[in-house]
């Protein structure tokens, strides 16, 4: 069993350190905010005082974080790889990361004698917490093949990608088609609701029809109930996810058509003050326009 360093302990921190203590692995972990450290203590994780010290504790350092540049920021400043990491030290970052700049940053770590993985993570932070996630990885093979019992202990499965980016790139095709199947489902649920239809009639025939998507049991009852607090995921942090989608688009020359309109729906949902709410919130953009 390999030691685990862990920085980022929020929603899905929390669920996959949990699932890698259950598992048998020995984690220290850090974050910013001492109290997910506390939480992360209590159940069974060690403390680090400050995140330097991780990498000469660890075999494999695991971050969740916002996106590409804070985990730049971290890997330079905060775990000070490139000054004290060692030879034979495998990192994985699970961000929803931007492609490029995570093969910049592993073709870096490698000169230094680190393998890197990008071992991003498809599900919410309750499927997170069931070890209900897959886990998209790009990297070397042979250090993906190394690092099986990590993602078997924090995921339901793994698939190998190719190349360092491979794994980030992934996450954004499936969170692209996901978050349209979101809008989609939302713009379904508000023509019913106008046409004076039962929506959870509705749901429950979407949900046994050829139209069927995950997205359904996942946000369905969310969007009719507008339960959409606490959040599983907001609303702000997949318009992040969309623009890295509309950026890659640009730079291989690919037409993102819905995925723009996608980001402009975004967008107008956080300028009225939306972007912490669960991403089922979507369907209010609907609900403003067809004057509910």
């Amino acid at each position: 069993m390999k030691r685990i360093g862990f920085v980022g302990l929020g929603l899905m921190g929390s669920g996959m350190t949990k699932n890698l203590i259950s598992a048998g692995h020995s984690v220290i972990g850090y974050d910013i905010e001492p109290s997910k450290v506390d939480a992360f203590v209590k159940k069974g994780g060690g403390r680090a005082d400050s995140p330097d010290q991780i990498p000469a504790l660890a075999d494999v350092i695991i971050l969740s974080l916002p996106n590409s540049h804070v985990v730049n920021e971290v890997v330079r400043d905060s775990l000070r790889l490139f000054e004290t990491g060692r030879k034979g030290l495998i990192l994985l970052d699970t961000t929803t990361a931007d492609p490029i700049l995570s093969e910049e940053l592993a073709t870096q770590l490698r000169e230094k004698g680190i393998e890197m993985l990008d071992a991003t993570l498809s599900g919410t932070s309750k499927m997170c917490a069931d070890r209900d996630l897959t886990v998209m990885v790009g990297g070397k093979e042979e250090i993906f093949k190394e690092c099986r019992p990590i993602f078997s202990a924090i995921g339901k499965s793994a698939f190998y990608m190719g190349k360092n980016g491979s794994g980030a790139l992934t996450k954004l095709i499936v969170n692209l088609v996901l978050g349209l199947h979101r809008m989609v489902l939302a713009e379904g649920l508000t023509l019913a609701k106008k046409a004076g239809m039962d929506l959870h009639k509705t749901l429950e025939v979407l949900k046994d029809s050829a139209a069927y998507s995950k997205a359904m049991d996942q946000k369905g009852l969310k969007m009719i109930n507008k339960d959409f607090l606490p959040p599983e995921s907001r609303l702000a942090a997949h318009l992040k996810d969309v623009r890295l989608m509309l950026e890659l688009g640009h730079r291989v020359n690919a037409p993102l058509f819905l995925s723009s309109l996608h980001a402009q729906a975004l967008r107008a949902e956080i300028a009225k003050g939306r972007g912490d709410v669960d991403i089922s919130g979507i369907i209010s953009f609907y609900e403003d326009l067809s004057g509910r």
